[in-house]
């Protein structure tokens, strides 16, 4: 008789609905500083600035809280930002010479930035021949004129264009090109020479009408629009960098390549100036770089600020990244270390202010944003709220610390602000303070941990959309490294000339790269923390709120227990400063304990109320009492054949010859079993067939396993701990529990051992001398030896156990102790759960077998309903190499949902992956930024905020927005139906200008698949767009009135509805499903082709 094994009898509707209320898969804001920036704005009514990047991302940002996300269709570098002042809209200019219209928009309260319209210039003279501009050519600068309703384009050609904003659409008969501003300029000016592209468009801040042309050659022009006519001329002789015309307009100043500058005085006699009233070389006289931009801004003191940047010393100083601020006869030339991109400053911008008073200066650099403060003497940083290079050093490990209490949160702030403290004299704060935080009080505070690899570790405000800097801990002092002599240098050179001063905190420059972290732990409860590093160093450090000088006890401990045999070839250990050590307010080491041999710690971990921290490496773990300052236990994990081990991460060594033997092993294998397969197929063929025509077709059968390779024993790195546990739980026998500690390996061995831990008495304060003793309890083998990767005790009632003081406090639920206990060990390719204390396996899940993907990183998380208050479930998540994140029930390990989270070609992302315990997440999507997402339908960190704006939104400007089509977009990593722009030019659609036989919709557009898809119980789809149903009806008017549209019945969820073809695009279809049931107007698109 055949067996058969099948699921459950289908899906039940209520466990459905359930996982609907607590499942839910959202990208919701990106963390840090983005990365690659090319372009910078600010808006100085509004106080919001704006960053664009290499890959067309726009990013504005607020006041704390406040930040707007959009994406262009194609990726391309913006070049360019401009806001339109007070509207909140902004035009950005990208590298393909299109120009975009972007707005902040409001719906149900909360704003949102969307791209309105677009306007793509042809991109060849005589491209467009309906047009009849053969001059347009790539534009080089744009200008915002008349209240940001008109802009002026400067072009590579010398011509200047001028567009209607609103609409997009070039001004007729107002094109000034080069051959009419040639004719006020003297014969021996021209000497047939082309006045080059145009390289600064500058406008008159009283008199829109006047527009200062600066072109490459070096001439600038006061045009004025107004009589088209050149009012001014400058005759410049050198090439010209950047422009900027004084507030009160009776002065230009102007910058150029060869490393100068030079004032125009615009009140002189006469309508052509030949020579400037000023012209000076700062870092002269040698040879100097160019001043790529410069600002000029008065103040009612009578001193001016002049700012540029570049302008350095060719030979001495030409690889330095400057901006220079001089003011009177102070000269500070502030040094960073990235590419400057570009600078403003916050300024008086209304027009009936005398003066600018400047009082900061931002400037944007590829690898970070700094302001400074110009009203506080000594111009010092502002720390800012958001935008903080994670990666000042480079990331190497994170941790998330949830519901961290008020007291230590206090306590971590006030260190943090010792540090950094700001001068008394200063008042200025954050200056980019525009829109209203909407978002409620996050209900508890959380931390994100970052280790560096010069040695620190950060700490961020992980709680709110901002992800805000508290404290920096370096571990380098407590080592004896080559920094201090770097430092005497930098000390001997403060007098030269120029008097440079550092500026930032971005410093990717490590003086040993056997400092970096490599695993931190915290305990929230007693301010204890543990730091883990490359050359076997862990430090177990306390906070202290006072400074202190103090010695740290080192101790060293042998993993190797006198092994014969091996012999280590990597780095060495670093060697620990001795006698008594200064240290700052914070988190002050203790404890040292050093690694033998001194490899990169691989897992750590500590319990406080045990005084007991246990770390492992690829040569074994080890447990140390660092109350007592005593090694408790060593075991040596190596396989005789585990020399990679021996070689460190640092070293290049490697055996050829065993990778070799490895490979033909391998080969021989595949052979062996293939042949077996081969022999057994016929069989498995007609079991197959029978088992098709026996199952009933409304049952679901259980999915084909792939077949695993078990490992082999002797695989390179067999050794390597990875994950280290502490339990209070049953290991002995089922009536008595007690300490326990749990260590798995990468070959998929699992050690656990019972811990004697004597407790202090009743009332007495007193340690005990009594050493903690360990005793190996049991030891498990997983049969394909796969590296474990976490594990965890469930209690009787199937809950992880508490964290340790959090039940003794009443901080969380008591486990049941009444026995019942199990372990669950997640390794890379199954979820196994064992009884205590037999071991006796009890339910598993073969997460590779069906799914074909390893696990990566694991967390076991709470999740909240958002129906029911009191209702939660503790669940599984795993993040997979394949990047999908699937969601398990606990204990009884059955799937619940599974979402794409990661691309699969992101392994440093993968990599990088930090699960928490209310079921978020974070990843790094470049070197210096987290993104960040939620898997609960309820916790969720997303910007909501508004912005206050005030502009006519005419009955134009509706047109246009109606005619817009529907677009997912990714930007900001949140899948959501944003609008995408109609083409204002005249030029065909892209997707339109497709043949009908060969269409081809983007993948950014929705296929009735991907709707449903989308809609199904297991992911969610953000359609909070800003079209309404009276949008969605005066639309479908007017594209009845326009042309009969081809009419299609549609199924959608309401019954069948027409499905209209776009008269100006024929192979788009839309299908409107206005979904009323809930009360609310929630329009639903469709797009599918139409041949």
């Amino acid at each position: 008789m055949m067996k058969f094994r099948f699921r459950r009898q289908g899906a039940d509707p209520q466990r459905e609905k359930l996982k609907q209320e607590l499942f839910a898969f959202n990208k919701t804001v990106e963390h840090g500083f983005p990365n690659q920036p090319s372009a910078l704005a600010f808006d100085p009514e509004l106080r919001i600035m704006a960053i664009g990047t290499r890959s067309g991302a726009v990013k504005i940002y607020g006041a704390p809280g406040v930040e707007f996300t959009g994406l262009h269709p194609d990726t391309a570098t913006i070049t360019q930002i401009h806001f339109l002042p007070g509207q909140g809209r902004l035009l950005t200019l990208l590298d393909d010479s299109s120009l975009h219209l972007w707005e902040i928009v409001h719906h149900t309260g909360c704003a949102h930035l969307e791209e309105v319209l677009s306007f793509q210039l042809p991109s060849r003279p005589g491209f467009d021949s309906a047009s009849g501009l053969p001059g347009l050519t790539r534009i080089t600068v744009v200008l915002l004129v008349a209240a940001g309703d008109m802009a002026a384009l400067g072009t590579e050609g010398g011509s200047v264009f001028f567009l209607d904003v609103p609409t997009l659409t070039l001004l007729e008969g107002q094109t000034l090109g080069p051959d009419e501003v040639l004719r006020s300029v003297p014969d021996d000016y021209r000497c047939g020479k082309s006045l080059g592209p145009v390289e600064s468009l500058q406008g008159h801040l009283r008199d829109p009408t006047k527009i200062l042309i600066g072109y490459s050659r070096g001439l600038l022009v006061i045009w004025n629009q107004a009589a088209q006519c050149a009012d001014r001329v400058f005759l410049g002789n050198q090439q010209l960098e950047s422009l900027c015309w004084e507030r009160s307009g009776s002065t230009l100043v102007s910058s150029h390549s060869d490393g100068s500058y030079a004032v125009w005085s615009v009140d002189a006699c006469g309508s052509l100036t030949t020579q400037p009233t000023v012209a000076t070389t700062p870092y002269g006289p040698f040879p100097c770089k160019a001043i790529n931009k410069i600002l000029w801004r008065n103040c009612e003191s009578g001193d001016h600020f002049i700012i540029f940047s570049g302008g350095m010393p060719r030979a001495s100083y030409g690889d330095r990244h400057c901006v220079s601020v001089l003011r009177a006869e102070t000269l500070v030339t502030l040094d960073f270390t990235s590419r400057i991109i570009d600078f403003f400053t916050v300024h008086s911008t209304r027009p009936e202010d005398e003066f600018d008073e400047p009082h900061a200066l931002a400037v944007l650099l590829e690898e970070e944003l700094v302001v400074l403060d110009l009203q506080t003497p000594g111009w010092p940083s502002v720390p800012g709220p958001y935008l903080a290079p994670l990666h000042s050093s480079a990331i190497t490990c994170s941790a998330h610390v949830a519901n961290v209490p008020a007291k230590l949160w206090a306590r971590i702030v006030s260190a943090g602000e010792q540090q950094s403290p700001q001068p008394a004299s200063s008042t200025l704060r954050w200056p980019i303070t525009g829109g209203r935080n909407l978002a409620q009080e996050p209900s508890q505070r959380g931390l994100l941990l970052t280790g560096h690899e010069d040695g620190t570790v950060r700490f961020w405000d992980a709680s709110g959309v901002a992800l805000r800097p508290l404290y920096k801990l370096s571990t380098a002092g407590l080592f004896q490294t080559d920094c201090e002599h770097a430092d005497s240098l930098a000390q001997a050179t403060e007098d030269d000339w120029p008097p440079f001063r550092k500026v930032g905190c971005f410093d990717p420059y490590s003086d040993d790269p056997r400092l970096g972290v490599q695993k931190v732990v915290l305990c929230k409860y007693t301010a204890r923390m543990v730091v883990a590093g490359t050359a076997g160093q862990v430090l177990v450090l306390e906070l202290s709120d006072t400074p202190s000088e103090q010695t740290v006890s080192v101790s060293s401990v042998d993993l190797l227990q006198d092994r014969e045999g091996f012999t280590w070839k990597g780095h060495e250990r670093l060697s620990p400063r001795m006698g008594p050590l200064p240290w700052p307010a914070g988190f002050q080491p203790r404890v040292l304990v050093q690694c033998l041999p001194p490899a990169a710690v691989t897992a750590v971990t500590l319990h406080a109320e045990w005084s007991l921290v246990a770390f492992g490496t690829s040569h074994g773990f080890g447990l140390f009492d660092y109350q007592r300052k005593s090694p408790v236990l060593a075991r040596c994990t190596l396989h005789p054949n585990d020399s990679l081990a021996m070689e460190g991460p640092l070293s290049r060594v490697k055996s050829l010859k065993k990778s070799l033997r490895q490979s033909f092993r391998r080969i021989r294998k595949s052979r062996v079993s293939g042949k077996k397969r081969a022999a057994n197929a016929n069989s498995k063929e007609a079991n197959a067939q029978l088992a098709e025509q026996a199952c009933p077709h409304d049952v679901e059968m259980t999915p084909v396993q792939r077949r695993i390779e078990p490992r082999s024993a002797d695989d390179s790195l067999s050794g390597v701990v990875r994950c280290l546990y502490f339990a209070d739980t049953f290991l002995r026998d089922a009536a008595h529990h007690g300490p326990t500690m749990w260590a798995g390996t990468n070959s998929g061995s699992v050690f656990a051992y019972a811990l004697e831990v004597p407790t202090a008495a009743a009332g007495g304060e007193k340690w005990p001398e009594r050493a903690v003793e360990a005793v190996l309890g049991k030891e498990v083998q997983l049969m394909h030896r796969a590296p474990v990767v976490a594990i965890a005790v469930l209690d009787g009632h199937g809950r992880p156990l508490p964290e340790p003081y959090e039940a003794s406090r009443d901080l969380a639920q008591a486990p049941d102790m009444q026995g019942g206990h199990a372990v669950l060990i997640a390794s890379e390719e199954q979820f196994k759960v064992f009884t205590l204390p037999k071991v006796s396996a009890k339910t598993k899940f073969k997460l590779t077998a069906h799914e074909g993907c390893r696990v990566r990183k694991v967390a076991l998380a709470t999740f909240a309903s958002v129906a029911c208050e009191d209702y939660a479930e503790t669940c599984l998540a795993c993040l997979t190499n394949l990047g999908d994140v699937h969601v398990f029930s606990v204990p009884g390990l059955r799937p619940q949902v599974h979402y794409p989270c990661i691309r699969k070609e992101d392994i440093s992302g993968i990599a990088s992956c930090v699960l928490t315990r209310h079921g978020q997440g974070f990843y790094l999507i470049s070197p210096s930024e987290f993104e960040r997402f939620s898997l609960s339908a309820r916790n969720i960190t997303e910007p909501l905020c508004s912005l206050d704006v005030s502009w006519p939104r005419d009955s134009a400007h509706a047109s246009h927005r109606l005619r817009e089509s529907p677009k997912l977009s990714q930007a900001n990593g949140t899948p959501g139906i944003i609008l995408a722009p109609q083409s204002r030019d005249g030029s065909p659609d892209p997707i339109c200008s497709k043949r009908s036989d060969t269409l081809e919709l983007p993948e950014a557009m929705l296929s009735p698949m991907s709707i449903d898809s989308a809609t199904s119980a297991d992911t969610t789809l953000d359609t909070t767009g800003d079209v309404t149903v009276e949008d969605v009806k005066d639309f479908l008017g007017k594209a009845r009135t326009i042309q009969p549209p081809a009419t299609l019945l549609g199924a959608g969820t309401h019954g069948p509805w027409p499905l209209h073809v776009d008269p100006t695009c024929p192979a788009r279809v839309w299908a409107w499903d206005l979904a009323l049931s809930s009360g609310v107007d929630q329009p639903f698109l469709w797009a599918v082709g139409h041949p």
